[in-house]
């Protein structure tokens, strides 16, 4: 990203920073789609990608709207059902949409109004919401004068008693928020001023007699280039365009070459980047149509060159001004869908479908509609059949300049279509719209809305009221198992919880300011803090007890069902509530806050996990001399391969093995952490060295241990479920490959609990000290200890002085716990 660009610093802040609606604009070749690439690597907020048609979705990396929200084609009425939509989302998307923190819509120019609507719909009952679009925050990409939303003629006429126009901004989810207009300025793709001033006339439908006399100087009628000069038609009809191309094609000798497209898996066909049966010959004019991902970047995406020659497996292009050709072999577009991991509650991208295919297709002549996003060197623009807004401006601004343009026809006036609407509605957010003054209070009132949202138990008052309402009005027809009377619950969780969330609300109203964010202000987080082991202890003592023990048997099965619901989504709202406090009890922040809602509403709608299966600590191993040889074995394999520890096999692999003892690939195989590829990889390796041991040792038969159970400590209480389960978490995403900073930034903890997280897997065994702290430091830090020894924590830490954390010291700490349980178990 352009760090010196002003605007496209001040989107990333409101992205980041604010829970705002932001439309994303500007003229063609100012950035959008290079910012939208960086968001999506940056930010930290849950998100999606989406876009209106398949072809633009790949594009973008994401998926369709309407695949992605299960919304049928046609029209969406304000306030109706879509279909019975509510029937048809399945456990998956669920959970991305109810762990959602921003969605992004790219070419929002083509969405209509009612599809944002109906986006909305989904969102606000996925979510349990009023708020539009469920409380998600909208990052909406596009220029609206270029490709514009299409309304038939039958459907439009269904829609316009609702909207004004069809244009996403007429959506009335929409005109329910306060959405910003941030438009970036600075243009990328042309650099000379005066074809820009030229473009933006045409831009802003202010094409006045001398404007056009300027471009139709590059009308050239009856225009034939030479071949190899790398010029494309942009045609505004897909029949003018197919037919220039089939003309040219056939006029070429030799022979035509067919090379069909691979795919795999799920790939519709209306996203098929290019054709699936490709035919060539030598001589084509061809274009690309992806970027070169290889290290030599040979070509981009709209790049023009002609067909030299072809085998069986490669395509050789030669492009004008260059001195070599381009060797084109085939390329891959994914089509992705979206999963939540069950245990982080992050949204991933999961590959579904492949389409491999030679990168090119024939271009001698492309539709205006096409060449969206992509830049030429030289232009033949047959734009006097225009028959859409936006249409001309799309072409002219393909170009890098005017000398590379040539007009087929004079531009007419007529010919340049520009919709009023879309005028009217720019010009009202050009003198509304101040995003830059209003980024410090946005900051402070996001803040401020997630505490305020925290700490409000309304939902609980209503949800136990119709819970009571129903045990109540049904007591002749159902039995209630728990003991407890749910008017208690009722009465206590009004006085205790509700009530007092009222009053801490209107506590935390008053704090607030204008300018200090309560993140950053002392005063609020020793509130927080406060009010958050109080609203703990009584979710503890009042509701969870009652949540874990009721159950309700009738024969009545639509009574069943409806108490059964209503206890479904108490229990997720208590858990989701919970989590929220429990995320300000140290040090609130709007990423962890974030993240703890969104995690626990996955796992409180999750259905129970069936019992692990046995998984050995080192504490198991009865070959130690087995376990020290693999152990050596990854450390050289990891220098060898210049890679960590861990990305050869993770300790607890090494384990397996250890006690396990196989001999084959296909037992090896069996050991969890053991795929097909590092069986592949090292298989012969590791069952070499197994074998060797086994025939040395004289084993026969493996008789596998019990699993040692964990011994509580005598000068330590156990920890609470929840902490096992966090520092699971932590040790997960570090064996993903992430660093012990990054683990913290994306959980929103501090980098001291992540290192005592790790500690705790170090002491097990199931982490190596040396993936974490470097030799020399972990010999300091050991030396240290036995110079003082029985010292606290912090003398350790003078001693050893600031170059030295208290994270360090823990990491070694567990490491020589470790060490002398190994002492102890197998008398080394």
């Amino acid at each position: 990203m352009d760090t010196t660009n002003t605007e496209l610093r001040l989107s990333e802040a409101y992205v980041q920073h604010t829970d705002c609606h932001i439309f994303l604009t500007g003229k063609a070749g100012t950035g959008k789609t290079t910012f939208l690439k960086e968001i999506q690597k940056k930010c930290l907020k849950r998100m999606v990608v989406a876009a209106p048609t398949g072809v633009a979705a790949i594009n973008a990396g994401g998926v369709t709207l309407h695949s992605l929200f299960q919304i049928p084609f046609g029209p969406f009425i304000p306030g109706g059902k879509i279909n019975n939509h509510e029937h048809r989302l399945g456990r998956e998307k669920q959970n991305i949409i109810r762990s959602l923190d921003l969605l992004i819509i790219d070419e929002i120019s083509m969405v209509r109004a009612d599809l944002l609507d109906a986006v909305d719909r989904i969102l606000r009952h996925y979510r349990r919401s009023d708020a539009p679009f469920g409380g998600v925050q909208l990052l909406m990409i596009g220029d609206l004068h270029q490709l514009s939303p299409v309304a038939k003629k039958d459907e439009w006429q269904l829609l316009e008693k609702y909207y004004d126009t069809p244009y996403f901004f007429s959506s009335t989810a929409l005109a329910r928020t306060e959405w910003i207009t941030i438009e970036l300025k600075h243009i990328y793709r042309q650099s000379d001023q005066h074809f820009i001033e030229l473009l933006n006339r045409v831009r802003d439908n202010q094409l006045d007699t001398a404007t056009l006399q300027q471009l139709n100087v590059r009308c050239i009628p009856d225009f034939s280039p030479q071949d190899g000069e790398g010029y494309i038609t942009l045609s505004t009809h897909n029949r003018s365009a197919d037919a220039i191309n089939e003309s040219k094609f056939r006029r070429l000798s030799g022979r035509s070459h067919n090379f069909e497209a691979e795919l795999q898996g799920d790939f519709p066909e209306q996203a098929f980047p290019t054709a699936a049966s490709l035919e060539l010959k030598p001589g084509a004019q061809v274009m690309f149509i992806r970027n070169d991902m290889s290290a030599e970047k040979s070509y981009y995406n709209g790049k023009i060159g002609r067909i030299t020659s072809i085998d069986d497996k490669t395509i050789e292009v030669r492009c004008q001004g260059e001195s070599y050709p381009v060797y084109v072999g085939k390329t891959t577009w994914e089509n992705i869908e979206y999963t939540v991991d069950p245990k982080t509650a992050e949204i991933s991208q999961k590959v579904i479908g492949l389409f491999s295919q030679y990168p090119l297709r024939l271009a001698w002549a492309i539709t205006i509609h096409k060449s969206q996003g992509l830049t030429f060197d030289k232009a033949i623009i047959d734009a006097q059949a225009a028959f859409a807004h936006g249409q001309v401006y799309v072409a002219l601004s393909r170009c890098r300049s005017l000398e590379g343009i040539v007009l087929s026809a004079p531009l007419t006036p007529i010919a340049v279509k520009s919709d009023p609407a879309v005028h009217h509605f720019l010009a009202e957010v050009e003198k509304n719209t101040s995003p830059r003054e209003k980024l410090a209070s946005a900051k402070s009132r996001y803040q401020q809305h997630l505490l305020l949202e925290c700490f409000d138990f309304e939902n609980l008052d209503w949800l136990l009221g119709r819970l009571t309402e129903l045990l109540h009005g049904n007591a002749k027809t159902i039995q209630v198992l728990g003991g407890v009377d749910i008017a208690e619950i009722q009465q206590r969780t009004d006085a205790e919880i509700v009530t007092v969330g009222k009053k801490f609300r209107r506590q935390l109203q008053g704090m607030f300011g204008d300018t200090v964010q309560p993140a950053n202000d002392p005063a609020v987080q020793d509130r927080l803090t406060k009010a958050a082991v109080y609203f703990q202890e009584k979710f503890a003592t009042i509701l969870n007890p009652y949540l874990d023990s009721i159950a309700v048997e009738t024969d009545n099965k639509e009574i069943r069902k409806r108490i059964n619901d209503t206890i479904k989504v108490l229990r997720e709202i208590v858990a989701v509530k919970q989590a929220g406090v429990l995320s300000c009890r140290e040090e609130f922040s709007s990423g962890k806050y974030l993240r703890a809602l969104s995690t626990s509403a996955m796992e409180a709608s999750q259905p129970k996990k069936k019992k692990p299966s046995i998984v050995y600590t080192a504490a198991d191993v009865g070959h130690p001399e087995l376990f020290e040889t693999l152990r050596q074995w990854r450390k050289e394999k990891a220098a060898e391969e210049g890679i960590a520890l861990f990305q050869v096999l993770h300790q607890k692999t090494l384990v397996q093995i250890a006690v396990h003892l196989p001999q084959t690939i296909k037992a090896l195989k069996k050991i969890k952490g053991i795929g097909p590829r590092l069986a592949e990889k090292y298989g012969e390796e590791l069952t070499t060295l197994v074998v060797d041991y086994r025939q040395r040792s004289g084993i026969v038969e493996v008789v596998l241990p019990e699993p040692a159970a964990p011994q509580p400590s005598q000068d330590k209480k156990a920890e609470p479920a929840h902490k096992e389960d966090t520092k699971k978490v932590s040790l997960e995403l570090f064996q993903k490959g992430l660093t012990i900073p990054q683990v913290a930034l994306q959980r929103g903890l501090k980098t001291t609990t992540i290192k005592g997280h790790i500690a705790f897997f170090i002491s097990k065994g199931e982490v190596e000290i040396t993936e974490v702290l470097k030799e020399d430091k972990r010999r300091t830090i050991e030396r240290t200890i036995g110079e003082i020894p029985n010292s606290s924590l912090k003398e350790i830490k003078t001693a050893l002085g600031d170059h030295f954390s208290y994270g360090d010291i823990k990491l070694v700490q567990a490491y020589l716990e470790y060490m002398g349980q190994r002492t102890l178990t197998h008398g080394q």
